[in-house]
């Protein structure tokens, strides 16, 4: 996945969109420019692309340039429009080849079954429990993946008659009716309780319960959870920073200290230039901006110039003073001018909760509520995109029927989605419970390849025969598996990444497709 380079104003208030940049090194730089003021024009006559454009621009007008995850936020999940569930278009589809993306699962099936296959491996490696097993996938899409994993579960009747319930974490209310009606059937009742909305599975009867915050499963020590989180952690909101050098005379004078002296350059006492992090923040784009003056891409340039645009907030602000300081990852990079690093709180809140769910928590002042477990036990795997070892920068992307396209253009009817910081992902796991561990991340083609995605091609193949039509599905999956493991540039099986976390075991076994086998 190619990404997007910001060039911000130092001080000023605006900046251009985007350009290229190079992910080769550890820290991404900037060239910046200053800029004139634009003065806020009148909107009372300006044309919205769609109506959240038009209520962002007015609550930022009245409040002020928003924190980027603010604006994804709202993009992907408003009530007015949003991405993901108020959709303003009727009968949108936002996957498969009629929608904006395709994802893994429906590519192939094969995706789906080998990662139902994992956690049965996990299953017989954590001693088959006959009871207390729980499915719990996060942003479930239309439900293939679930529908893929539960389908090849019931193959194995052991592990399939161990599953109590199956969670499905969903905010949208048509894709909830999408997954119900792909697991359930169309004629199945769905009802309401306190939890969530509840039907009944058509593979044995499993109990399927729809959540729209993860917070609303019940955390319980005898329960063991399997959860997957595909695609996922990309489309949760992100703040964005850049390294800033804030020069002597515009820093705050020490207590007690006599400012005519110190302020004179040739004072031993005159302070050396200092760095801050800086947010970057979303506000309108002024009426007559062209793609010229944003520097937009020559293959988004056929678009309406974008409604909205990131600049660099000229002083600091809250998120500014404590995100970046939350991990020595960030905090090494702060005397470095330019630096910029993109970090999602919500990634590190749902790795933690996956994690206390395995591990239990130790109560503490600063956590209370948490949850000890005897005995840590289930797993969660985390396939998404990002890079294995680096923090991500410049890495928002909006996608539109297949194309690239401005992530701060037509808000609700375009994607959204980031770079995962898969070591974030990791250090906040191990800092929730101190009963597991993690493994990977690993490429997506050495995980699927470990899995068995060839042999599993293969036996589709030959159950094809030699009936008509079925050459064009045996190039099909054959197609298909190949294009999910591709390791050329841009290619899936190399951009996606697998992680997973586990039961704490001193690191005396590795998890299938991360370089270990079954342990039953």
């Amino acid at each position: 996945m190619r990404s997007y380079a910001l060039r911000t104003a130092q001080g000023g208030l605006r900046c251009l969109s985007w350009r290229p940049l190079c992910h080769k090194s550890k820290v991404a730089y900037q060239k910046c420019r200053g800029f004139i003021a634009t003065p806020i024009c009148r909107e009372e006559d300006r044309k919205w692309s769609t109506p959240l454009a038009k209520q962002l621009t007015e609550a930022i007008n009245t409040t002020g340039p928003i924190p980027l995850a603010s604006y994804m936020r709202m993009c992907l999940t408003s009530d007015i429009g949003g991405y993901y569930t108020g959709a303003i278009e009727a009968g949108r589809d936002q996957f498969g080849r009629k929608g904006d993306f395709i994802t893994s699962p429906e590519i192939s099936q094969i995706f789906g079954e080998l990662i139902g296959i994992w956690f049965v491996a996990e299953w017989m490696s954590q001693g088959r429990p006959k009871q207390g097993v729980e499915l719990i996938e996060v942003g479930p899409g239309r439900g293939t993946l679930m529908d893929d994993m539960l389908r090849t579960m019931r193959n194995f009747k052991d592990m399939a008659s161990s599953i109590e319930t199956v969670y499905m974490v969903e905010a949208s209310k048509e894709l909830r009716a999408a997954q119900k009606n792909l697991l359930c059937g169309e004629d199945a009742v769905m009802t309401e309780s306190k939890i969530g909305w509840h039907s009944t599975s058509k593979y044995s009867g499993l109990p399927i319960v729809w959540t729209d915050s993860i917070k609303a499963i019940p955390q319980d020590p005898s329960k063991t959870p399997f959860i997957v989180a595909h695609e996922f952690f990309d489309a949760l909101p992100i703040h964005a920073f850049q390294v800033v050098e804030v020069p002597p005379n515009q820093q705050p004078a020490p207590a007690g200290s006599n400012t005519s002296s110190s302020s004179r350059p040739d004072s031993p006492t005159t302070p050396s230039p200092t760095y801050q992090w800086r947010e970057m923040v979303v506000s309108p784009t002024p009426q007559g901006t062209t793609h010229a003056d944003l520097g937009t891409p020559k293959s988004q340039q056929h678009e309406p110039v974008p409604e909205f645009q990131l600049t660099l907030n000229p002083s600091t602000t809250r998120h500014a003073q404590y995100l970046p300081e939350s991990s020595p990852r960030y905090r090494t990079l702060k005397s470095t001018p330019g630096a910029l690093i993109e970090i999602c709180p919500d990634a590190s809140l749902y790795a933690s909760d996956f994690a206390s769910r395995i591990g239990g928590s130790i109560p503490s002042p600063k956590n209370p509520n948490a949850i000890p477990k005897p005995r840590p036990s289930g797993a969660a795997l985390i396939l998404d995109y990002g890079p294995a070892d680096t923090i991500p920068a410049n890495s928002l992307r909006g996608i539109r029927q297949h194309r690239r396209v401005s992530p701060f253009s037509s808000p609700g009817l375009v994607d959204l989605s980031a770079d995962v910081d898969f070591g974030a992902v990791a250090e906040a796991a191990l800092l929730a419970s101190p009963g597991v561990e993690v493994h990977g991340p690993v490429d997506q083609a050495y995980f699927l390849e470990s899995m068995g995605v060839r042999q599993r091609a293969e036996m589709l193949i030959q159950k094809l025969g030699q009936g008509a039509g079925s050459e064009e599905k045996k190039n099909e999956i054959e197609r298909s598996w190949k294009r999910l493991v591709d390791r050329g540039p841009g290619g899936m099986g190399k951009v996606y990444k697998v992680l997973a976390i586990l039961p704490e075991n001193e690191g005396r076994r590795r998890p299938v497709g991360f370089g270990g086998d079954v342990s039953a």
